[in-house]
């Protein structure tokens, strides 16, 4: 492991661990991880899959948290002995997505988190609830997010029907994003096990998409021809036509990850005659996480974690997530 300095606009300097540890400056805090989560993202990177032009060496994953050890000059924010996490997008607070700020996206154009300190701006990070484990709580800046962006900000509301794929950390987080709105869940899996699983945390039905292919007719018998109102589609190009089958007339699909893969043919067609929303989620803001957050503790809703690793088992961890064994999130603890 390394200590590492991480200025708002990107790495300032690399520092071994057995130099001194590096000293905030204006508006920076120092914080100290005990904790980091993987995301099928970190695994796309490290395989050197998710971007070409990535410029590397680049320090890996972005979900992070850790105490507050040391502020800098006019910081007000945050104190020392605070738990924070990262958000994902470091100058992503509020409003729109912009061109500048998913430049800033942690182990994107700038180092992430695997690192035992970090310095971040001030503004680049939020209290974590306290109700939560360390493990739990270094789920929260991406796959949370990504959830709470998808279905809340939304528009979900209460009696809507939403479709999970799979069983990974944005769709179980949506589940639970879905009960404290009212909402009701249909869950894919190719799984028994895990469809047995995601029903017992809420799901009102499950569809095992390896024995039933045609999965999308099962969803349209579920609820009566109708379709359902979300669809949280983490499949990518490769679901994305049986998903514009299985969602209602004036339906919402948030369009958010590729794990079914990045080219396949798909009509678009359907999507204008059914008058479907399509959007793209790329996370969110530090809005939305603070907003996540009250929920979050208010409900006292536990992050799903399958399973927690030493840090010094990173490679383990990341062979575990590509095996797709797991169940909700993975984290690692230093």
């Amino acid at each position: 492991m390394q200590v590492f300095e991480l200025q708002k606009f990107g790495l300032d300097g690399l520092i071994g661990s057995d130099r001194a540890i590096p000293i905030p400056g204006y508006g920076e805090v120092l914080v100290k991880l005990k904790a980091v989560s993987l995301n099928y993202r970190d695994l796309l990177i490290i395989k050197g899959l998710y971007n070409p032009n990535l410029p590397l060496p680049i320090i890996p994953l972005s979900d992070g948290v850790g105490e507050v050890v040391k502020v800098g000059e006019n910081v007000t924010k945050v104190q020392t002995g605070d738990r924070v996490a990262s958000i994902f997008m470091q100058d992503w607070l509020s409003g729109h997505l912009s061109k500048k700020a998913a430049k800033s996206a942690l182990c994107g154009e700038i180092n992430g988190v695997l690192a035992e300190y970090v310095i971040f701006p001030e503004d680049s990070i939020v209290s974590v609830p306290q109700h939560l484990t360390d493990a739990e709580a270094a789920t929260l800046p991406c796959a949370g997010v990504t959830a709470w962006n998808a279905l809340i900000e939304g528009g979900l509301k209460p009696g809507d029907t939403v479709l999970i794929l799979g069983t990974g950390g944005v769709s179980l987080f949506s589940l639970q994003f879905a009960q404290i709105v009212g909402a009701r869940v249909i869950a894919t899996s190719s799984s028994e096990e895990k469809l047995v699983r995601v029903k017992e945390l809420g799901a009102f039905a499950g569809i095992n998409y390896q024995t039933n292919p045609h999965w999308e007719k099962e969803v349209l018998s579920l609820t009566e021809g109708v379709g359902v109102d979300y669809i949280v589609e983490v499949g990518g190009a490769g679901t994305l036509a049986k998903s514009l089958k299985a969602v209602r007339f004036g339906g919402n699909i948030s369009l958010i990850g590729v794990l079914a893969g990045t080219q396949a043919q798909v009509n678009p067609l359907l999507a204008v005659m059914k008058g479907v929303s399509i959007r793209g989620i790329y996370v969110g803001s530090k809005t939305m996480f603070t907003a996540m957050n009250k929920a979050i503790a208010h409900n006292q809703i536990h992050p799903i974690v399958d399973r927690t690793f030493p840090i010094t088992e990173i490679v383990s961890a990341l062979k575990y997530l590509e095996s797709g064994s797991h169940f909700g999130k993975i984290s690692l603890i230093f």
